[in-house]
Parts: C-alpha cells; structure tokens; sequence
C-alpha cells in the first residue's frame, strides 16, 4: 500500500512526505464520504509551492 501510494505521489509530481503531511493534519475533520477529496491528484494543487508550479506536460 505504501509503495502504491508513493508511485502515485511521483506520478502526480507530489512529495510523498508534504502529501502524508496533508492529509494526516486533514483526515481527522474530513467527512468520510467526501474522503476521494483527500487523493493525491486532488490534492495536488494544494501541495505545490508557488517556486515550483506543477509540471504542465503531465
């Protein structure tokens, strides 16, 4: 599980540890049936620094 989630970090131009990050400080008052809000390509936005914008050819 935790490679996967690693591997969809990378594949999203995510850090893995600024993504665990995230989501552990906002899972615990997160509604569970909205939790698809907490993946990595949703959450990829927010995780990018405005020194590094995301990579457009992705």
């Amino acid at each position: 599980a935790m490679y996967a989630l690693i591997g969809t970090c990378r594949l999203n131009d995510i850090d893995p540890r600024a993504y665990l990050d995230y989501v552990l400080t906002h899972i615990a008052g997160h509604k569970i049936n909205r939790i698809d809000e907490l993946l990595p390509w949703r959450v990829a936005d927010k995780l990018h620094t405005p020194g590094s914008p995301p990579d457009p050819s992705t």
